[in-house]
């Protein structure tokens, strides 16, 4: 990162900060916040959804499969979109679409209209993160760059837990329609806020206007933020830390809870519940780590994809039928450091990148854990099918993932420390001649 964020100064040409920052900030954060409880809420569904259109294991992951399908293709595509048309316009596009995916989802009469659905909420979805990471950006000096992630990461986590906690209720007490539409009216309230209130930078603030070269343009854009080993770094680290927590609270959480330990429908949303809560608090002592620490980050992001793949070993390995209460509390609780982990990738890829390319740079690496974990929703479901629900078979693919996620950090993380030393060493020259 910039000499700013180690040496815990401002960097001249820095935006301020303070309250009207995080006033406008919040807007952008409610947004994400609403975007998560949509994203999520089949996690707490899939069982009924299954009864509800009448589908197996493979067919059920489909409905999350797709919507992570268009998410991880929106991701570059969004961050072009943030580089050129700034934050407010691409996330009140990404407000409309979600609503109108999660008022779709309410009313669909079928399987393939529910689809198509959770296809237009995805599209939606992809727009909200990378813009919040943008507005940031934007809004706070670059040492708060972490902490402003983490918590950002933090307010979406409280969105899962808005679905776990309020959505299943509604759901089996006042009925799949109700439930989903009156959910979508969130996405109204946020859409007349960011109308109102969003603004992309502050006063004195405003980017240089990008040339816009069409095709070319999107070419070097691509081309260059790929081109850094820390874009690269901080997509493979996104896609090895994200997706097992994913795969838990998006769908299989629940029927794997349920179906293989046992357990019922309110102890499972407890245990799913305890996930999110680990998320948030884990996500603030990450945050104030890594901004007092950077060299703590490629550890961190290790040790947890080392904590996960233990503690799912120990729970599908468990010599009884069921795994005992306090391995599953365990496990969930480590799953929570997932989430924070995944954003350690944007610590890597944000130093590595100018300003006018961040929102590109940030989408690259945000590709990373929704492919990891679409890939594996849909080997988790295959396998369901194709061993008879056999879970441990079919969670088994998880660590397949992993393998493949830490030999491509291993493999770029020293060209990337190099690459990220020359950076810092010229930004303190040009701080040096730069008048504050």
């Amino acid at each position: 990162m910039s000499s700013a964020t180690s040496a815990g100064k401002t960097l001249p040409g820095d935006p301020p900060g303070g309250r009207r920052a995080i006033a406008v900030w919040s807007i952008g954060v409610a947004v994400y916040f609403v975007a998560v409880i949509f994203r999520t809420s089949l996690g707490v569904a899939g069982l009924d959804a299954a009864d509800r259109f009448h589908v197996n294991a493979s067919a059920l992951s489909t409905f999350s499969i797709l919507q992570l399908l268009v998410y991880a293709g929106m991701q570059i595509p969004v961050g072009l979109l943030v580089d050129r048309l700034g934050t407010k316009k691409v996330l009140g596009i990404g407000v409309v679409l979600f609503t109108a995916g999660q008022l779709g989802f309410a009313f669909s009469p079928s399987y393939g209209m529910a689809l198509a659905s959770r296809a237009l909420l995805g599209c939606g979805d992809a727009m909200t993160f990378i813009s919040v990471l943008r507005l940031g950006t934007r809004w706070f000096p670059a040492r708060r760059g972490p902490m402003v992630a983490q918590l950002a990461g933090l307010v979406g986590m409280a969105g899962n837990l808005v679905s776990t906690l309020v959505l299943a209720r509604l759901l089996h007490g006042i009925g799949w329609t109700a439930a989903f539409a009156g959910s979508a009216l969130a996405g109204v309230v946020v859409f007349v806020l960011l109308l109102l209130f969003l603004k992309d930078h502050p006063e004195g603030h405003e980017p240089e206007p990008l040339p816009h070269q069409g095709a070319v343009y999107v070419r070097r854009q691509i081309a260059t933020s790929w081109r850094e080993p820390g874009t690269r770094l901080g997509l493979w680290v996104h896609f090895t830390t994200q997706f097992p927590a994913m795969v838990f609270l998006l769908l299989w959480g629940m029927p794997f809870l349920v179906e293989a330990q046992g357990l019922s429908r309110a102890t499972a949303g407890g245990l799913l519940t305890l996930v999110v809560l680990s998320n948030m608090t884990v996500g603030l002592v990450y945050g104030q780590i890594i901004a007092r620490h950077h060299a703590a980050r490629l550890p961190l992001a290790l040790g947890t994809v080392g904590a996960t793949a233990l503690l799912w070993a120990a729970t599908l390995a468990y010599p009884a039928d069921r795994a005992p209460m306090w391995l599953l509390v365990v496990l969930c609780t480590v799953l929570g450091a997932c989430g924070p982990a995944s954003m350690i990738g944007f610590d890597f890829a944000r130093p590595a990148n100018p300003p006018e390319r961040q929102g590109t740079a940030s989408g690259i690496t945000n590709m990373g854990g929704f492919v990891a974990s679409m890939t594996t929703l849909f080997a988790v479901g295959v396998l369901l099918d194709a061993t008879g629900d056999d879970y441990t078979v079919a969670f088994s693919s998880v660590f397949v993932l992993q393998a493949v996620g830490v030999s491509q950090i291993l493999r770029l993380r020293k060209r990337a420390a190099r690459r990220e030393r020359e950076r810092l060493v010229a930004s303190r020259v040009e701080t040096v001649h730069v008048p504050v």
